[in-house]
């Protein structure tokens, strides 16, 4: 018995380690490119540019994002997590560290859109969603959820810090300093143990005993390929989800701190405001993945759809009247439900298609995320433009909320979660 415990506490602690690596590698990584909607008046005020040219840097980023979601999924089946740590880290160093020096439209497509958007893929979700599925056996929806709202953390600590480093020294030298992170991370994951973080653990008897979800570990030569889950119609109603859902999310999202100094909210109480989305993110994660491992995932994802559009509609009345009170429901309800649906896909899909080709099946479906972010970033800041309101953008956020949901009711193997 006391052999046994020993055996689970040294299998427990590398586990622990590895989520915590990945917890931190996405908050640093989605945290900083979350932080664009602080740089964005500073950055239309520096060259003149309108909404739309602005926010479309932050679409290609997202573009970037969703086919670099693809190939991290690709390079980890094929060579390994370490080599997605080593690109993508390098690739933001890089890239922030050009970005103050930057001066035309097409060079920000370039460093900041692309280079940033497959540099964050690089070392996001995708690698994080395959490694704990090789580290965690039970509770492996909480685990994501955890680490998927890594996010949220980013966001809670970089968005202030963002804003008051931008006021100090401006935004040019902010983003200088974020290179400099991301090279002492790169530094520090050089040094990692990568075969053994790699190898992940093998269950025993126990460990592949059904827990509150249907979640086992299965071995790595078994499963769908990429080639055959395109050919599922699981597949492409989880890349839906993802792309309706992003178009909702970041048509508000990246406009929330330009829209709130609009309206008469100062910068710092904006970027906090934004800031604490985040932090309710995390909170809003982890409950939604613990829900999702004792009730169906298509009533938890109904109710976190529902949460999000009371959001949406708290700010859309904020055109009307400078409410405090409106301004909490939003960013409670928004910031508890934004990255809600995250957690309960990632876990799915790992359900579903557990195997060889899992990362790659994750990382395709991305590409949906990352398309969604970008049409939706574009429009709601093409619409502010044409018409000089953001009341466009939040009808077309509320219509692809009602898109993203009903996936969730109509695929029925995402309802049963079972391939049928």
């Amino acid at each position: 018995m006391a052999s046994h415990k020993k055996h689970e506490q040294t299998r427990f602690l590398p586990a622990l380690a590895v989520f915590a690596f990945c917890l931190m590698m996405i908050a640093a990584s989605r945290g900083m490119g979350e932080t664009y909607a602080i740089f964005l008046l500073p950055l239309s005020d520096s060259f003149g540019w309108n909404r739309a040219s602005v926010t479309s840097i932050y679409s290609i980023y997202m573009v970037a994002f969703g086919f670099g979601s693809l190939l991290s999924g690709l390079v980890f089946d094929r060579l390994g997590p370490r080599f997605n740590y080593i690109i993508g880290l390098g690739m933001l160093a890089g890239c922030y560290g050009f970005a103050g020096k930057l001066e035309s439209i097409l060079s920000f497509y370039l460093v900041i859109g692309i280079c940033g958007g497959v540099g964050a893929a690089m070392v996001g979700i995708v690698p994080t969603q395959s490694l704990i599925a090789r580290w965690f056996v039970r509770g492996r929806t909480t685990a994501l959820s955890i680490a998927y709202s890594g996010q949220g953390i980013g966001v809670m600590l970089l968005a202030p810090a963002a804003q008051i480093t931008i006021e100090a020294i401006g935004w040019q030298d902010a983003y200088m300093l974020a290179s400099y992170g991301f090279i002492v991370i790169l530094f520090l994951v050089l040094l990692l143990p990568w075969a053994s973080i790699s190898a992940g653990v093998k269950p025993t008897s126990q460990s592949l005993m059904p827990d509150s979800s249907p979640t086992k570990l299965e071995p790595t030569n078994n499963g769908l390929s990429l080639n055959e889950a395109v050919r599922r119609k699981e597949f492409w109603g989880f890349f839906t989800i993802f792309g309706a859902s992003a178009i909702a999310v970041f048509g508000v999202s990246l406009q929330t701190v330009a829209y709130l100094i609009d309206h008469r909210f100062d910068p710092i109480s904006a970027a906090f405001a934004y800031g604490l989305i985040g932090m309710l993110t995390i909170l809003g994660i982890a409950i939604t993945g613990i829900l999702a491992e004792r009730f169906p995932r298509h009533i938890i994802a109904t109710g976190s759809y529902t949460l999000t559009a009371v959001g949406i509609l708290a700010l859309a009345c904020l055109q009307l009247d400078q409410n405090w009170t409106l301004l909490v429901v939003f960013v409670t309800c928004f910031g508890l439900s934004a990255g809600a649906r995250g957690p309960i896909i990632t876990a799915q899909m790992g359900e579903l298609f557990a195997g060889r080709g899992l990362a790659s099946i994750f990382g395709a479906t991305s590409v949906g995320n990352g398309c969604g972010a970008a049409i939706g970033a574009f429009l709601a800041g093409y619409s502010y433009d044409l018409t000089g309101s953001y009341s466009a953008g939040f009808g077309i956020s509320l219509l692809f909320l009602c898109i993203g949901l009903s996936m969730f009711w109509l695929i029925p193997g995402i309802r049963q979660n079972k391939i049928i």
